[in-house]
This record gives structure tokens, sequence and C-alpha cells, in this order.
């Protein structure tokens, strides 16, 4: 009877800890990831901030520095302030940033606006070593002009 008991209760805890590992990736994130990222960027387990479309989000324009709004609202963030520099910390190490998948100082979002942001993507997985980030990488995208479509020239007849 106690082996039963023990099994019942060994199978429930496992079922219950590996259920939550996988979320699938909503279709809003998935045309965000289709339209900014490339390559390494392009990877699902994140935490997603659409500036574009998102309401909640809007209320990031009064920050200075977008990384103070980051804090708060991604788990495992901390911002310190290191010489007048936002310095990102996930899990107690330094998380890289990158602007348009290019690798910035972090002091450059001081002098980024908010409203040009179009995409966050809070990346806090072990492949972000690959890019010599051991805390992470905060991808930002910025918004691309000219989305709009170019009317279609009538061919000459």
């Amino acid at each position: 009877m106690k082996r039963k008991l023990l099994l019942c209760l060994l199978l429930s805890v496992s079922m219950a800890a590996f259920s939550q590992g996988y979320r699938p990736m909503p279709d809003r994130e998935r045309e965000l990831d289709k339209k900014y990222t490339s390559g390494l960027f392009s990877q699902t387990d994140a935490d997603y901030f659409d500036f574009e479309t998102d309401p909640t989000t809007h209320s990031a324009i009064v920050y200075g520095n977008v990384l103070d709004w980051l804090q708060g609202r991604v788990a495992g963030l901390q911002v310190y302030t290191y010489r007048n520099t936002k310095i990102p910390v996930i899990r107690n190490r330094p998380a890289a940033i990158y602007v348009d998948e290019m690798r910035m100082d972090p002091g450059f979002l001081n002098v980024l606006p908010v409203a040009d942001i179009a995409l966050i993507k809070v990346m806090k997985t072990p492949t972000a070593l690959l890019w010599g980030a051991p805390g992470g990488a905060i991808a930002i995208y910025t918004r691309h002009g000219g989305n709009e479509e170019e009317p279609a020239e009538e061919a000459a007849s």
C-alpha cells in the first residue's frame, strides 16, 4: 500500500514539474519574431514586449531609460546604476544589450527614445552564452520607417 501511495505521489509531482516547461508561442509573438529577428535572435524562449500594438507598454514613454520600465516586469531582472549608467543584471549576472541585433553599451539606452522602440525581447536562456553574456540578452528593436505599401504604378499601354 505504501509503495502504491509513494508511486502515485511521485508520478503526480513529476507530471506537475515537467508540464510547466513548454509554452506554445502566441501568434502575435511569432509574427513579431518573423518581422524583426534573425539568426540566433529568433529563439522562442523569451519575454516579449510589443511596443507597436500593446496598450500596456504605452506607460514606458514617461521613463528616461527603458531599463527602468523593464525592471519589475521581467522576472530576475535588476537594474543597477554605476556612474550614471544603468546596468542590466539577470539572475545576478550581467546581461548584454543589443539594439537591432548589434551589441551596444548600456549607456546608449540613455539617448534612445522609448517612442522609437517597436519590440523588446528579453532572453534568459543559456544560449546567450554564445554572445558572451552569461546573464542573458536584452534585444531591442526600433521601429522601421516606410512600412506602408507603395502604390502600384500602372503600366503604360
